[in-house]
């Protein structure tokens, strides 16, 4: 072994170590290690089994379930638990995982890699199978247009992986095309699905192959749906996993793969629902019997708090997790609220646009759906944070009752307010930057 190979492994863990005690980043060991040795990730003994993620949501979930499926078979993972997804926190979590030798010990590598790096990482190891959830317009000032992302991805396909592909994305199931051996997960219709894009903008109205005009018998949400080209003829291709249906009575909720496999949700989200099915499918792929990766799956909650349900004061609540600069996710969590026929609140907080770099850009809340809340049972809508000012022009603009709007700047304030003034159930709707704003105000509880 090349002496800076062991350096850089043994300073990698050293830092890893101290970090962990002074709570610092998942990415500083990895940074300083790929110092010390640039390609310290192609001197790493893999095993047979490696499992990435990308696309523009969804990824830290669909990891977190495939993980969990895996070890519930008997399967030692390794994974960016952490979430830290660029070439650095790559290079922690496998190093960390590694002999002196270099050999990870794990028997399944499984990693979620950002949309933009996955390009840099995969230049030293291809892993066998790679997922890619959807791809949407997301964090904008650092990602320019979806197609742009597709252009990047591509850079990190090689042929001797086995793509795992989203067939109701024609910009994720064009990468595809041509290719042998492609697995493809999708949903049937659903009683859910719309026969028009109810989106501010469509990013499938054009062919990603072709650039004709794209024709859709449905809709599932924004660009997703069954789709075909009116002039090439590239159309959704066969699933070999699908979203058969969802159900919610009396409490209960479920979806059902494939037709046969049952499996019990807490929440049936569109955008939870296909994250379950490319958990399911990735797992099946990688050789875990589909009735096991069912029960696996079942029931399961999410340890990152995508989802958390909270009392304060008297009140009941939801905390629905979105992304800020991504108005797909946030559409899909007002769908929940819109689909919930009881009398409700909901609250929208935008503090801290990002965690990863300052920007005051507001634009993409003109991107999204407010207009979907106009009638339906809304007792009162709060909007919190450095940024309500934003959010009030852009409701103002969307026609919503002032009577109905409230304004605050500080989100403490925010939640005083709601918990002795309000007596309907809260829906609180923020980013992963902005969550522990609300969650150390209010008392989490079990999801029901």
């Amino acid at each position: 072994m090349k002496i800076r190979v062991f350096t850089a492994i043994l300073v990698c863990k050293i830092v890893r170590c101290l970090a962990k005690l002074f709570g610092r980043g998942s990415s500083l060991p990895g940074k300083y290690a790929l110092k010390i040795c640039p390609d310290i990730l192609s001197h790493l003994k893999l095993p047979e089994t490696s499992i990435a993620v990308t696309g523009s949501n969804g990824k830290t979930s669909t990891v977190e379930m495939i993980a969990h499926v895996l070890k519930s078979n008997g399967l030692n993972v390794a994974y960016n638990k952490e979430g830290s997804n660029q070439i650095e926190g790559v290079a922690t979590f496998l190093i960390g995982d590694s002999t002196m030798s270099g050999k990870v010990k794990s028997d399944v590598i499984l990693l979620e890699a950002d949309e933009r790096y996955s390009r840099h990482i995969f230049k030293y190891f291809h892993p066998k199978y790679f997922v890619i959830n959807n791809l949407y317009r997301d964090q904008m000032t650092r990602n320019g247009h979806p197609e742009f992302i597709k252009s990047v991805i591509s850079q990190a396909v090689y042929d001797d992986m086995t793509l795992i592909l989203n067939a109701d994305d024609p910009l994720v199931s064009s990468f595809g095309k041509g290719r042998e051996g492609t697995i493809y997960f999708g949903a049937d219709k659903l009683p859910t699905d719309k026969l028009e894009n109810d989106g501010i903008y469509n990013d499938g109205k054009y062919c990603p192959v072709c650039k004709a005009p794209m024709e859709y018998e449905y809709y599932h949400y924004n660009h997703i749906g069954k789709f075909k080209c009116s002039s090439c003829g590239f159309e959704r291709h066969d699933t070999d996993h699908t979203l058969t249906s969802t159900k919610e009575e009396n409490g209960k909720a479920k979806i059902t793969i494939d037709g046969r496999y049952d499996i019990p949700v807490f929440f049936t989200g569109i955008y939870h629902c296909y994250n379950i099915l490319a958990a399911f499918t990735a797992s099946v792929t990688a050789g875990i019997k589909p009735e096991a990766a069912a029960e696996s799956l079942g029931g399961y909650i999410l340890k990152s708090g995508r989802i958390s349900d909270f009392t304060l004061g008297k009140l009941d609540g939801r905390l629905l997790l979105s992304k800020h600069e991504n108005s797909v996710s946030y559409d899909r969590s007002i769908d929940v609220v819109v689909s919930d026929n009881r009398k409700k609140s909901v609250m929208f907080i935008v503090d801290a646009i990002s965690r990863k770099y300052y920007t005051s850009d507001s634009s993409w809340l003109w991107d999204i759906n407010f207009e979907k809340l106009k009638g339906a049972n809304i007792d009162k809508i709060i909007l919190a944070g450095q940024y309500c000012d934003d959010l009030a022009v852009r409701f103002e603009l969307a026609g919503a009752d002032e009577s109905k709007i409230e304004i605050f700047e500080q989100v403490p304030d925010a939640a005083e307010y709601c918990a002795h003034n309000l007596d309907s159930f809260l829906y609180v709707i923020t980013c992963f930057s902005d969550k522990e704003k609300i969650l150390s105000i209010v008392t989490r509880r079990e999801l029901a």
